[in-house]
């Protein structure tokens, strides 16, 4: 992107440009695009938050993986401060509401009627010429009415100072807000950024009123973790639950869920491994992975119960059940991980979605697969000697838990 430069366009100064770099937004038409990372300061003095955003932008370039840290707040517009002597106003009977009145109507304009013509209405605007509102000087000479002497000039009552104004205010929950947005360098982490300008905002100690927080994608980021660490959370209790209802025991629910932590390290190897990051759809892999891992533990817990039942040891059981086992949870996996390949070698629009979710299931179901076909018997050893034990103890003889019933052998029952 270039400047246009003629005789007619002054040539600008690189002092005065500010670049601005953002990802385009998908769809088009919804303003810019948005950045990786945003924080927003909000509190009632605009001079205070200008001073503390300066100080958490030089702050945020310092950490690492950030780039093009910057603020949304541009100031730079001219303007001209009228600051009312009240003390002077009320010695000349001056009013400060008519003071202001005349500084809206003269330099501002008011509209004062409308007129027609060939169909059209035009709004009729009065205020002075442009010599008597383009200086201080000129604009001190204005009259404003005084209850004591009928008139007064504007500058017994009033100073003007030159000066330079934001050119927007923005409003957050009725406080005036400054936003400051950063980009994410390749491979880093929005979560830590955001976390170090936090640490940034609490070493300000501003006064109270003031606050610093994620906002836009970040806030939204953080959200989604949330709600995401909720749900998995509540998949647990529901799965066992269900599976305790099904098995009649509190115990080899346990031994199938095991098998789901065993697979969040090679889940989040595999994000490394096909360098994509831990977001909300690989998140939404993970959970995914956790039901296929699930289905494998239950159908190696299920078939050696049966094989109890029928009299085998429990050993022989596990033996025999893992050799039943295999060939169906391999014919299950290996189509479930082929399922994956085209979703990790898309490319196009959406492609960054499909690899995410993709390659945390490609990856974190082929490396778990070993781990979870020994861990599941062990762990069924493990706790089934506890069960006995314990059960010693309490002098109570342990039973197999039965097999889940089917629905036409509950018909038959």
């Amino acid at each position: 992107m270039g400047l246009v430069r003629s005789k007619v366009l002054p040539k600008f100064k690189a002092d005065n440009l500010r670049a601005r770099v953002s990802p385009p937004q998908a769809i088009r038409g919804f303003g810019g695009g948005g950045r990786g990372v945003q924080y927003v300061l909000t509190g009632p003095d605009l001079e205070v938050l200008k001073d503390a955003a300066t100080k958490m932008v030089s702050a945020a370039r310092e950490l690492p993986g950030v780039a093009d840290a910057d603020s949304d707040y541009v100031e730079g517009k001219p303007e001209l401060v009228t600051n009312i002597n009240r003390d002077a106003a009320s010695d000349l009977g001056v009013s400060v509401q008519d003071a202001a009145t005349a500084l809206r109507y003269l330099v501002g304009g008011a509209q004062v009627s409308t007129y027609n013509e060939a169909g059209e209405q035009y709004e009729v605007w009065v205020r002075a010429p442009e010599k008597f509102r383009d200086s201080p000087e000129s604009i001190a000479l204005w009259t404003v009415p005084s209850s004591l002497n009928g008139t007064a000039n504007l500058d017994q009552v009033a100073s003007f100072k030159r000066g330079l104004g934001p050119t927007a205010i923005k409003r957050l929950n009725r406080q005036r807000q400054i936003v400051i947005s950063a980009n994410t360098e390749p491979g880093a982490s929005a979560g830590n950024i955001v976390n170090g300008m936090d640490a940034a905002f609490q070493k300000l100690n501003l006064p109270a009123g003031y606050a610093g927080a994620p906002s836009g994608s970040s806030k939204e980021q953080e959200k989604a973790t949330s709600a995401f660490l909720l749900a998995i959370g509540l998949s647990v209790v529901f799965m066992y639950l269900i599976l305790a209802a099904q098995f009649e025991s509190w115990v080899y629910p346990i031994t199938i869920l095991l098998s789901l932590p065993l697979t969040v390290p090679f889940a989040l190897f595999s994000i490394l491994l096909f360098g994509q990051s831990l977001n909300i759809y690989s998140a939404l892999g993970i959970l995914l992975l956790f039901g296929v891992v699930k289905k494998n533990a239950i159908l190696q817990v299920d078939h050696t119960n049966q094989l109890r039942e029928r009299g085998l040891s429990r050993y022989d059981a596990i033996i025999q059940a893992n050799r039943d086992r295999l060939r169906p949870i391999l014919m299950t996996t290996l189509a479930f991980v082929a399922g994956m390949i085209p979703l990790v070698i898309s490319t196009g629009t959406g492609a960054g979605t499909n690899r995410a979710i993709g390659t945390v299931i490609f990856g974190g179901q082929s490396l778990s697969l070993l781990l979870t076909l020994l861990a599941t018997p062990v762990v069924y050893s493990l706790l089934d000697d506890a069960q006995q034990w314990f059960a010693r103890v309490r002098g109570k003889e342990v039973k197999v838990a039965k097999t889940p019933k089917t629905a036409k052998e509950r018909v038959r029952v």
